[in-house]
């Protein structure tokens, strides 16, 4: 069994690093600045158009998530163990009294903890902005759509770390996650557009694959919590709407918590069996 004290006092060490990291402090101000920035396109004006208004700040706010939040949690879960590794730090570590799963999920829950803090202040911050305004007309629907952030930027870190027990070198994982991210904004989203303009795919069978990936379980649930209905999406959210209906969210969010429990599961079972990997990468 894990020691949860040792959990802990890891997870404030990785916290406290990962506040002091140069990178880090950069994307929180920018995701923070750009958040704020967003919400500041508001203009004063009537109920009606400040609600039209709120929802393409909204929509804006969740398209900044797509871009930054995989980004930041995947190359920071990525860069994680393989750097320690490269510096003996994690050799060092793993010499004290505690087990690999109590090393792995204490930096996990350390980076997510920063993580979810910079995510904090940037809605944070835009939250403000918009009630000054009085912009919000739903405080519920936005609390929930920093929650869904919450789960995709879980869900990016927990590929990152996966990323970071298979690859050897830091270089090496940080290319994989920006490969990954890239593949996951960019090529997941056109690829499945054009691959189904090109072959005539069945609508529910772009849908589908389209759920596959957490980005756009994200983009999906959050849409149906601004608007309620997914007619944005074209016939791929009207088919979603009719087929799954109420139940069309909670399966999202299922899908969410599996993409964060899957890989890091996954990372736990390399990482604890991966005694000769990680000192051959300490001896380099």
């Amino acid at each position: 069994m894990a020691d949860f004290a040792n959990i802990q006092a890891i997870m404030w060490k990785e916290l406290r690093d990962a506040m002091h990291n140069r990178w880090f402090i950069v994307f929180t101000i920018a995701f923070a600045g750009l958040a704020l920035a967003l919400s500041a396109l508001i203009q004063p004006g009537g109920t009606q158009l400040r609600m039209m208004s709120y929802s393409r700040t909204a929509a804006s706010l969740i398209n900044l998530v797509l871009l930054f939040v995989p980004l930041i949690g995947l190359t920071l879960g990525s860069a994680n163990l393989t750097g320690d590794r490269e510096t003996g730090a994690l050799v060092y570590l793993l010499a004290q009294p505690v087990s690999r799963i109590e090393v792995l999920l204490g930096k996990y829950f350390g980076m997510a903890g920063a993580l979810l803090a910079t995510l904090t202040m940037g809605f944070g911050v835009a939250g403000v902005a918009l009630s000054l305004q009085g912009s919000i007309q739903d405080a519920g629907s936005y609390l929930f759509t920093v929650i869904l952030a919450y789960l995709l930027a879980l869900a990016m870190l927990s590929l990152g770390f996966l990323m970071s027990t298979i690859a050897k070198k830091t270089t090496a994982a940080l290319g994989g996650a920006l490969f990954l991210w890239l593949l996951l904004v960019f090529i997941g989203d056109l690829g499945i557009m054009g691959t189904a303009i090109s072959t005539q795919m069945p609508i529910q069978t772009v849908f589908f694959i389209a759920v596959l990936n957490p980005l756009q379980m994200f983009k999906i649930a959050s849409i149906l919590t601004i608007q309620a209905n997914l007619e944005v999406l074209g016939p791929a959210g009207l088919y979603a709407t009719d087929q799954f209906g109420g139940l069309l969210l909670p399966l999202l969010l299922m899908g969410l918590v599996l993409w964060i429990v899957i890989p890091l599961l996954g990372a736990l079972t390399l990482f604890s069996r991966q005694e000769k990997f990680i000192l051959k990468g300490s001896a380099r």
